[in-house]
């Protein structure tokens, strides 16, 4: 009798790197800790009036970004392991200090102007380093399914951070958050020392001067047939998309009569379909063509903007957000790794500037015009609005050549 062979199959997928999943760890346990001292930030400067906590929002953002284009040399310049060690070195000092002082003389205005601007100037620098670290530790092969596990991981973070800083604020106040930050720091700092980048990347000249050098990374990403339309859509998606999530639902939520609960489940909703999606990517990758993949998704999310603007119960306003969710989080697995395998090496993290920049002044505008257009009409139309324009975006995107025939590398 033949014996019967019952071994498994070798899986088609590799598993990611090790270090890449190390890396990754550290990451998201820093981020909620960001998440926490954000929180605990606005709380400690709201008992300072509006006015304190605006100015609070404001100094994180100033520097942050005039400053993005000179990190982004900066990190291609120097290397970019070695400018996030040294943010991260900065950071845990910071709030180490700030959950001394804060503790000996309170909470301060000044004292959270001054850890505002230092987080706006060290994110400036940060920010497009550490968002090109995936290229460095993981082959492009992998690269969107490793993109979709840090979205996911992201958006858990980030779903944890206001609930978990409210608890460390109310049992700790502005120092527990501090310390609690400062722990993931440390933590960070530990396995960005021990991890070392797997693949080499070009750096930049070292005769480059750095504003010569952030000037190349704008002329490169806006004179590139993949990345200048990628761009593009990503500043759709940070403009028309993004508000829906932190501006529109609240309003929504109020103009129905509906309370904070319903608008947390709303937001519940967008979270568990992004992570969702980004689960099943980082499991089995992306659409074969992504650049159409990342088109869908603004497409998919039109309809979910639709229904949570013309919702009459709190049923549909959630499932909307889920769709919302889902069509945001398939743009987002799809757009990080078109745009990270398309960088040249030199311009890693001068491009990732360009992309964070991109999104921030996207969404500044966005939240003012759809705001003021809520005021003036309704938050359903401007919600409108952003369910035509996304639309129009994903469309746009499906017609380009460029992004319609570009594949997985």
């Amino acid at each position: 009798m033949a014996s019967v062979d019952t071994a498994r199959p070798v899986s088609a997928r590799p598993a990611l790197p090790r270090a890449y999943l190390f890396w990754l760890i550290g990451t998201r346990a820093s981020l909620l800790g960001d998440a926490v001292l954000y929180f605990a930030l606005g709380w400690a400067a709201s008992a300072h009036g509006g006015g304190t906590g605006a100015l609070v929002l404001t100094a994180i953002t100033v520097p942050r970004t005039l400053l993005l284009l000179p990190g982004g040399a900066v990190g291609d310049r120097f290397g970019a392991r070695r400018v996030v060690i040294t943010g991260d070195a900065v950071m845990l000092t910071a709030t180490l200090v700030l959950a001394l002082v804060g503790l000996r003389l309170g909470a301060s205005p000044w004292l959270l102007v001054v850890v505002a601007v230092v987080i706006g100037t060290v994110d400036a620098f940060y920010l497009p380093s550490t968002g090109s670290m995936p290229r460095r530790l993981v082959g492009k092969d992998q690269l969107p399914r490793a993109l979709a596990l840090q979205q996911a991981g992201g958006q858990i973070a980030s779903l944890l951070g206001a609930p978990v800083g409210a608890v460390l604020v109310a049992a700790a106040g502005l120092t527990g958050a501090a310390v609690a930050d400062a722990g993931t720091f440390a933590i960070v700092l530990v396995v960005l020392v021990c991890v070392r980048p797997a693949f080499d990347v070009e750096r930049s000249p070292r005769g480059e001067g750095l504003l010569a050098g952030a000037v190349d990374g704008v002329r490169t990403a806006v004179g590139d047939p993949v990345l200048r339309p990628a761009l593009l859509l990503t500043a759709a998606a940070a403009g028309l998309l993004l508000p829906v999530v932190s501006l529109l639902n609240p309003l929504l939520a109020r103009e129905h009569g509906w309370g904070a609960g319903t608008a947390g489940l709303v937001a519940g909703g967008q979270s568990l379909g992004m992570i969702a999606v980004a689960l099943v990517v980082s499991r089995r990758g992306t659409l074969g063509r992504i650049g159409r993949g990342a088109a869908l998704g603004l497409c998919a999310s039109a309809p979910g903007i639709a229904a949570a603007a013309l919702a009459d119960t709190a049923a549909v306003a959630v499932a909307g957000g889920i769709v919302v969710g889902a069509g945001s989080g398939m743009f987002a697995c799809h757009i990080g790794p078109l745009v990270l395998t398309n960088i040249p090496d030199t311009h890693l993290a001068r491009v990732q500037s360009l992309l964070v920049l991109v999104q921030s002044l996207a969404l500044v505008v966005g939240n003012n015009a759809l705001g003021a257009l809520a005021d003036a009409q309704g938050a359903p139309l401007a919600a409108a609005v952003c369910a035509v324009g996304v639309c129009a975006a994903g469309i746009t995107g499906l017609v380009l050549k460029p992004i319609r025939r570009l594949r997985r590398k």
